[in-house]
């Protein structure tokens, strides 16, 4: 079981990940107000990247000013951030590690101060978040659907252009995609609501586009297990979903939480506290899986890939905490 974690990986492209260890993408509020990169990016990028994980994944991006979270967040919604990205890629990269940079329409989990106006939504439903209110949505019409898409495939591009070996699509934590995955806050009745198959749509027809459109990038998707709120999405539904990225030709699936928020639950105060909703997933699945929790040391790291619950373990905390702690020198003593 020792040094689990120092096994390799490499991904069909040939792209290859020293490691089985993942920084996720953490919220740094390091980027301006229009939410280009700072030098204060690149360095918290650098910093991060002292961890010599293998796959550092830059924080959610906002793909539209109109799906901003928060002030300060870092966006790939035009050609001109582009040069700033790829001195965070380079930065990483440096190091050993693969680079990732997540990707993010927020839909109504924002306000309308942040959105530039409306928050946009599946349908006008207000987001349960907890600890504050969202503004209601704006219910998304059939036609803008297509506006979406279109600016996901444009932030894929150019996250491929600023030289990142991946891209994640954030369709976990209650944000855009999730919205329209739960039956909690996707309540149409056109061909995008309904049953699961239906409510998945938006998410697998970008992920379409995405693989014809920059196809020479990885595509990771970080997705709920299951929304942990009553009526909300199932493990069953997500199941299915998984399956449907897997064979569309998603090489990555990172399983985080729902709607319910990425904060660790107050009954669960163990390390790795969704590795084993990671589980469920890796049993389905050929393509490997990142599971996610809270996790601090390294000899959980080699529990967790010895007993075959997941591919990768993302820890995020930890790391920012102390990047060079964790540096593959310092683990293999």
């Amino acid at each position: 079981m020792e040094n689990m974690r120092f096994r390799k990986f490499i991904f069909k492209n040939g792209k290859t990940a020293l490691n089985r260890v993942v920084v996720p993408p953490m919220a740094s509020q390091t980027a301006d107000t229009l939410g280009y990169v700072t030098s204060k990016t690149v360095d918290h990028y650098k910093n991060l990247a002292m961890s010599q994980a293998g796959l550092v994944f830059v924080e959610y991006s906002f793909i539209h000013p109109s799906g901003r979270g928060e002030e300060n967040q870092l966006g790939v919604d035009s050609d001109d951030k582009i040069e700033g990205l790829s001195k965070v890629a380079k930065a990483i990269k440096e190091n050993g590690s693969l680079a990732g940079l997540q990707i993010v329409h927020v839909g109504g989990k924002t306000t309308t101060k942040l959105a530039g106006g409306e928050p946009l939504g599946p349908s006008a439903v207000p987001v349960p978040v907890k600890g504050w209110e969202p503004d209601s949505p704006r219910a998304v019409e059939i036609k803008e659907i297509e506006m979406l898409n279109d600016w996901y495939l444009q932030a894929a591009v150019r996250v491929a252009k600023a030289g990142f070996d991946f891209v994640e699509l954030h369709a976990a934590h209650g944000y855009g995609f999730n919205q329209w995955l739960s039956p909690l806050t996707n309540h149409r009745k056109d061909e995008f609501g309904g049953g699961i198959e239906n409510r998945a749509k938006h998410l697998l027809n970008v992920v379409d586009g995405i693989k014809e459109t920059a196809p020479s990038i990885l595509l990771a998707v970080r997705i709920p297990a299951q929304d942990r709120l009553l009526g909300g999405l199932t493990h069953t539904e997500m199941a299915w979903v998984a399956q449907q990225l897997e064979n569309k030709g998603v090489d990555l699936v990172d399983v985080s939480s729902g709607l319910g928020g990425w904060r660790r639950p107050d009954n669960r105060t163990e390390q790795g506290y969704l590795i084993n909703e990671a589980k469920l997933f890796k049993k389905l699945l050929k393509i490997p899986v990142v599971g996610v929790g809270g996790i601090v040391d390294a000899a959980a790291i080699d529990q967790f890939l010895f007993d075959g619950k997941v591919d990768f373990t993302a820890v995020g905390r930890a790391i920012l905490k102390d990047p060079h702690s964790w540096g593959l020198s310092h683990l293999k003593h």
